[in-house]
């Protein structure tokens, strides 16, 4: 089964996570999180997958975060809005994600993309 991968062309971790996935040899599909994020059913199942918090999806060190001032907002936020306003821009959401298989890893850490992805 191809994998999904999520992320931002213009972002190094993206691009490290990337020539990961191609030198492992895995079947994937690239999407551009920018122009297609996930929506907020693949968001679900993405937290189902990964075994992460709801917050660990929110990219805290971007402009949009910051701008949106969700550090504040977020406390008073539902679980079905935090997952809406992920879905309405992919520049909210930690990058990159791979998900497919039943898996889905956030971020890029080797070690991590090793032991989820190759095995």
């Amino acid at each position: 089964m191809k994998l999904t991968y999520y992320g931002y062309p213009k972002c190094g971790t993206c691009r490290k996570a990337e020539k990961w996935l191609e030198t492992e040899k895995l079947d994937f599909v690239k999407v551009n999180i920018a122009e297609a994020p996930p929506s907020e059913e693949q968001l679900r199942e993405i937290l189902l997958f990964s075994g992460l918090e709801l917050k660990k999806l929110f990219n805290t060190s971007g402009m949009k975060y910051r701008e949106l001032n969700l550090k504040e907002k977020l406390p008073t936020m539902t679980e079905d809005e935090k997952l809406q306003i992920l879905s309405s821009d992919g520049m909210l959401i930690k990058r990159p994600i791979v998900v497919g298989n039943g898996k889905a890893t956030v971020g890029f850490k080797e070690e991590n993309f090793e032991n989820v992805w190759n095995n």
